[in-house]
């Protein structure tokens, strides 16, 4: 099946969240036939991109509550790395051995259905076809249920079904729900990163698992903030791949990678008819982590989450 083909047979997936606190709703409403915009209250603040252009959907730009780009532009020549970070997404590596986070595989929109379209939060459910190159046939199902709150929280309700035979995912630090932030907020230039017991810095909170890891720095002049939330309930604690350079990602799959190899690889297998569910949260937001209220913002994260499993 082409990629074509099976886009028109499907939708798309995932988002960030906002740097508004206010209780304004939440809109989500399709822009033009590869895009969703969303808003909150009157102020536009996210752009999700599905095009066929891309290998996988994502969101760029992410926009604060005065109109600063949080993202970094897909064109910027001055910081032009890594041109697979588009500003939010979900992917992996090393799925079936093939790399999806290197873009060699393609993530297509499959299916997309708003439960909620204005609201705190709004809702909006996804199915993606992860497809082999060599093929274009699906190795893996992605279902995903994305909640959007009004203060900047945004939650994500991953499922990966095994419905077109066996998945392996295996060891890798590429990976899972990453943000390329702007060149201003790194961490080689203003930014600030610590974790949700207080350790400091890119190079001490990198590959180790936290509840949660706020990244912050200015931008045109204010300081601005992303929050990475882990969810105990996963299948094993998440592990961050968070460096200077602007990169800051969440992942479950990289036990040996993300340890320089003092852990043993695990890779996670999926039977044909499994699914594995995963839960995490991004949170935008002014200010530094103490600022953002980042902690308490993280007891909302689990608060919501359980309520919706009752």
């Amino acid at each position: 099946m082409s990629r074509l083909v099976d886009v028109l047979l499907c939708c798309s997936l995932v988002l960030v969240a906002t740097v508004s606190a206010t209780a304004a709703d939440v809109k989500i409403v399709q822009q033009e036939d590869d895009r969703l915009q969303v808003t909150i209250g009157e102020t536009e603040f996210a752009t999700w991109n599905y095009s066929t252009e891309y290998q996988k959907p994502f969101f760029l730009p992410v926009k604060a509550a005065d109109g600063t780009v949080l993202t970094r532009a897909l064109d910027d020549p001055e910081d032009n790395d890594h041109r697979h970070h588009k500003g939010v997404w979900v992917s992996v590596d090393e799925v079936n051995e093939v790399d999806f986070w290197a873009e060699n595989g393609a993530i297509v929109n499959c299916e997309v259905n708003v439960v909620q379209a204005n609201g705190n939060p709004a809702v909006f459910e996804v199915t993606n076809h992860w497809q082999d190159p060599k093929t274009d046939a699906p190795v893996v199902t992605e279902k995903t249920r994305i909640s959007i709150y009004s203060n900047g929280l945004m939650t994500y309700d991953i499922g990966f079904v095994a419905e077109h035979g066996p998945v392996e995912f295996l060891d890798t630090k590429e990976g899972l729900l990453g943000y390329r932030m702007p060149a201003s907020m790194k961490e080689k230039n203003t930014g600030k990163v610590v974790s949700s017991d207080g350790t400091e810095g890119t190079a001490a909170c990198w590959g180790r698992p936290f509840a949660w890891i706020d990244y912050s720095g200015t931008v045109n002049g204010n300081t601005h903030g992303v929050a990475l939330m882990d969810h105990p309930d996963n299948f094993r604690p998440s592990r961050y791949h968070v460096r200077n350079y602007g990169l800051f990602s969440i992942s479950p799959f990289g036990e040996r990678a993300y340890t320089n190899g003092k852990e043993p690889a695990k890779p996670a297998h999926l039977k044909a008819g499994e699914n594995l569910h995963l839960q995490y949260a991004v949170y935008f937001h002014g200010g530094d982590a103490v600022e953002g209220q980042v902690g308490q913002v993280y007891e909302q994260f689990l608060k919501v989450t359980r309520q919706q499993q009752q």
